[in-house]
């Protein structure tokens, strides 16, 4: 029999390789042609939290594992199930990275590097009470979201989720090459596909464009912007301008996160402005929680006057609560220092955050629609989920950011299920 001519067996060669890519299309439209999350709802009275605690929630031993459920099922949407209502339980199968693999964690953030031996606390799950969430898939998030910018703008609180983002995407396909532009205010991660030497050679062999395929393009972007109302050098000081914002660097992304409170509690030599600009009335200081509530409508209108909802999706980070006040959970005296384990159950003590009302306030007044990532009371319930002292970037206790791996991947988890709807 004659060989096959040099076209023909590259042909051959390429077969195997544009099956596969057809079946992995045809995975693709099926899980698409859902438009919905894919929540497995549980019939039933809610369950709680399988934690073991003793006395006030704290101690008690080690927590037995609630297995993660499986082959969830598509049923209802995101307007079917609170995904923000629920309790942690204790998950063998976490984390889903580890830091020493993640090349762009901030040592504020790695906990585990800078001394914290502990690790009950990254094996904690967020489970809604009506449903179950879906498991972060970072290949399927490459694969969606291919050509397109997620862009989260605010302070560290928005760093700390994007660092998070980065590294799921990161532990979920490694062979991916990646680009990291560290600016200020502006960083931005790339994530690329690499194709293996032999797949190359193939394509280039019968003068295929790669670029097609090469790159999935997603860029993961920071935009630093602590208030995001403007501070502006004037010739009394640095004012804090509560009706003026300069957001024209984040038009364009097809994902914007915002995020701000914690800097408007700062005072004293934390703060960054010296006036604050009220309208025409310029002052030393004023109330923080009404600044914060006349900043997020400003923020409100600026959204709706300036951002196409039709091409990008807005989100609100929510308000991420601090553990320095013990007396907030019946321990008087303590912080999140030494914490170990979450607070049992399904509700924090002390109540919601007063921030929160102002954030849904701003909300509820838009015309366009804007997702609020909810994350006050299960990030409520993670005293432990803390640097406190294990931070290489933050000296003191910290009780405010979040190690990572730890409670923001849960927030980018529910951020996957709902881009999924």
């Amino acid at each position: 029999m004659a060989a096959p001519k040099p076209r023909q067996r590259h042909w051959q060669l390429l077969l195997p390789l544009l099956v596969a890519a057809c079946s992995l299309l045809s995975v693709c439209v099926a899980a698409a042609s859902t438009g919905t999350l894919g929540l497995r709802h549980r019939p039933g009275r809610q369950q709680h939290n399988s934690t073991r605690h003793g006395g006030g929630g704290g101690g008690g031993g080690r927590p037995r594992r609630d297995a993660a459920g499986a082959g969830a099922h598509p049923s209802t949407g995101m307007a079917s199930c609170n995904l923000f209502q629920g309790s942690w339980v204790y998950d063998e199968t976490l984390p889903m990275y580890d830091t020493a693999g993640c090349p762009f964690v901030e040592p504020e953030f790695d906990c585990q590097k800078y001394g914290r031996s502990d690790k009950q606390y990254l094996k904690y799950r967020w489970r809604p009470a009506s449903c179950d969430l879906p498991r972060f898939n970072g290949q399927d998030f490459l694969r969606r979201w291919k050509g397109k910018k997620i862009l989260f703008v605010g302070d560290s609180l928005s760093l700390n989720q994007w660092e998070s983002l980065a590294c799921m995407l990161h532990a979920a396909a490694p062979a991916v090459k990646t680009s990291y532009a560290k600016g200020n205010p502006i960083s931005t991660i790339t994530f690329q596909f690499r194709l293996d030497a032999y797949a190359s050679a193939l394509f280039q062999s019968e003068h295929l464009s790669k670029q097609s395929i090469r790159d999935y393009g997603l860029s993961v972007a920071y935009y630093r912007s602590t208030y995001l109302v403007d501070i502006v050098e004037e010739s009394v000081g640095r004012v804090l301008k509560l009706d003026s914002i300069t957001g024209d660097a984040w038009l364009g992304a097809d994902v914007l996160i915002f995020n701000t409170w914690h800097w408007w509690t700062h005072t004293g030599r934390d703060q960054p402005w010296d006036y604050v600009q009220d309208g025409g009335q310029v002052m030393k200081d004023m109330d923080r929680l009404t600044a914060f509530s006349k900043g997020m409508t400003t923020w409100a209108r600026w959204v709706d006057s300036n951002v196409d909802t039709s091409r990008t999706k807005v989100y609100f980070q929510g308000i991420s609560p601090t553990h320095y006040n013990g007396a907030e959970w019946g321990e008087g005296g303590k912080n999140c220092a030494q914490q170990t384990q979450p607070i049992a159950g399904s509700s924090y003590p002390a109540g919601p955050a007063p921030a929160q009302s102002a954030v849904r306030a701003a909300l509820s007044g838009m015309s366009k629609p804007v997702y609020l990532l909810d994350v006050t009371l299960l990030s409520q319930l993670r005293r432990d989920g803390h640097p406190s002292a294990y931070s290489g970037g933050h000296p003191g206790n910290d009780c405010s950011h979040w190690c990572l791996a730890g409670v923001p991947d849960t927030w980018n988890q529910i951020l996957y299920a709902s881009l999924l709807a």
